[in-house]
């Protein structure tokens, strides 16, 4: 009977004492209110009343960032949200420096988003979301420095515009569609200009090579099944023909 009192009170002991760190914690212990250790994963003796320990999880967490109301630099409100990854380096830091280091980090997350999207153009956010990422997370990284906080990443996700600034974009994005289709059309058009004056050129110099040129158009039509056939006579042909022409006009006034 006495064996299993003491069995009894052992056990009981143990439970009392004996306080688990897992292998992704690190466990902050105050001995009387004073910051005495830190403790590595394994069983870990806490003395109650004397002693607290307090389990920090050195994961890499994910933080929603709530939408945010926003005016940017030329005067477009608008509503975005991001999400921000960090974790914890110094566990006893984030327990000592600041109160709550999770809401902490939110709510810092929030206020530099704010002032990064607000100090920017609507197309620098639209187009260079990366830049202000990596800005946000360099200014959020530097200030939870002290409190033993690793900024991982951050991300801004959606952004959202009202609807007639939606329209006003789309129409933008058609018109430079069609501009940039204009100048594709007419630098073509160029392009086939000036091959069709090299080409002139080329048959203006050689003898005899638009005669080719027109044999060679009367073989391509000579395979074509219409029954109308329009040929153009060249200049040289009509030329010898008024030739002719003037030579028995002279001979009948003889």
């Amino acid at each position: 009977m006495e064996i299993l009192i003491l069995l009894l009170a052992v056990i009981v002991l143990a439970v009392v004492l004996l306080k688990e760190v897992k292998q992704y914690e690190r466990g902050v212990v105050l001995t009387m209110g004073r910051f005495t250790s830190l403790q590595n994963p394994g069983w870990r003796i806490i003395v109650p009343i004397f002693q607290n320990m307090q389990k920090v999880d050195l994961r890499v967490k994910a933080v929603d960032v709530p939408d945010q109301k926003v005016i940017t630099r030329d005067n477009v409100s608008a509503s975005i949200n991001a999400v921000i990854y960090y974790k914890v380096s110094d566990a006893a830091k984030a327990i000592l420096e600041v109160e709550d280091f999770r809401f902490a980090v939110s709510q810092l997350a929030q206020t530099t988003m704010r002032n990064i999207v607000g100090g920017a153009e609507l197309d620098e956010v639209l187009a260079e979301r990366d830049k202000l990422s990596e800005r946000i997370k360099e200014i959020v990284e530097r200030d939870t420095d002290e409190w033993g906080i690793t900024v991982v990443n951050v991300e801004l996700k959606d952004f959202f515009l009202p609807d007639d600034m939606e329209r006003t974009i789309a129409k933008q994005a058609e018109a430079e569609r069609e501009r940039r289709a204009v100048i594709i059309n007419s630098e073509g058009e160029v392009i086939a200009a000036e091959n069709i004056t090299k080409a002139a050129t080329t048959l203006a110099k050689a003898p005899g090579a638009l005669h080719l040129r027109t044999l060679q158009t009367l073989n391509d039509l000579s395979s074509d099944q219409s029954n109308t056939v329009i040929f153009a006579t060249p200049i040289e042909v009509l030329r010898a023909v008024e030739g002719v022409s003037s030579l028995f006009n002279k001979t009948e006034q003889k």
